[in-house]
């Protein structure tokens, strides 16, 4: 079984890639994420002639959430209980149940900076996934996404670069350790190419070329699904080219 997921940063002007992507790397279940479109306006026709089912969760503006799979689409929920806003909740998580295995994509906002209100709802907004992951039956659970947190400064090309901002910080880190204490594995993708498992580069000139990123797109697995880890990766090349995304996918197989 393989599962990918990818902040495609807009599904519409991103889907020739989004197409060709699939069909070259023949993932069983995508966690997409940044989709910015409407729930009805996915582009449900042209991924099904793929083989996928979509379940989507967007509003047609910045953020949104979609899982698309070929092993089944069961249990479809979007956001869960208790999901802080700002103000009003947005669309940033949906979970389903694929081949036995529950899902969820997530968009963890992003935080801004440390002295703007997005900030502590980016930290409210992990503490109330936290409360909802616990609240997971299935003993296989992924928790796939862009979490806009780099765990480590192992995680970003230069932690002095980062000093006082979002991404990095205790409080940010300490979310993420939360979520480990569950029980979670964080799958540790395997760079394509070069040193760093990189996920994110910024689209200002050089940045990717020069490996100039962040691991920030992750896949927080049970015990029971980290066994049967068999590989991961970023998919790096699907950064290249015109008009990319400015996240690579993440793919892990599964035994």
């Amino acid at each position: 079984m393989r599962i990918a997921t990818w902040n495609v940063n807009s599904v519409k002007a991103r889907l020739p890639r989004l197409l060709g992507w699939l069909a070259d790397t023949t993932p069983d279940v995508v966690c997409l994420q940044e989709i910015k479109c409407a729930a009805a306006a996915f582009p449900s026709a042209e991924v099904g002639e793929l083989g996928y089912a979509v379940a989507a969760h967007g509003d047609g503006r910045w953020n949104g959430v979609a899982v698309l799979s070929r092993v089944g689409l069961d249990d479809v929920r979007a956001g869960f209980d208790d999901e802080p806003g700002f103000p009003l909740p947005e669309t940033r998580a949906i979970s389903a149940t694929c081949a036995g295995v529950r899902i969820w994509s997530v968009y963890v906002p992003n935080g801004r900076s440390l002295d703007s209100t997005h900030y502590p709802y980016k930290l409210a907004w992990l503490a109330r996934l936290r409360d909802a992951l616990a609240a997971e039956s299935a003993p296989e659970l992924l928790v796939c996404g862009d979490f806009n947190v780099a765990p480590t400064d192992a995680d970003v090309w230069d932690p002095a670069v980062f000093a006082g901002s979002t991404h990095v910080t205790l409080d940010e880190r300490a979310a993420l350790a939360e979520l480990l204490a569950l029980g979670l594995v964080d799958v540790v993708p395997k760079p394509m190419k070069g040193p760093h498992p990189y996920t994110y580069w910024d689209y200002r000139a050089g940045m990717f070329p020069k490996n100039m990123g962040m691991r920030i797109d992750l896949v927080y697995a049970s015990a029971a699904v980290d066994r049967r880890v068999r590989a991961a990766y970023v998919d790096r090349d699907a950064r290249k080219g015109p008009g990319p995304s400015d996240h690579a996918p993440v793919v892990v197989d599964l035994d």
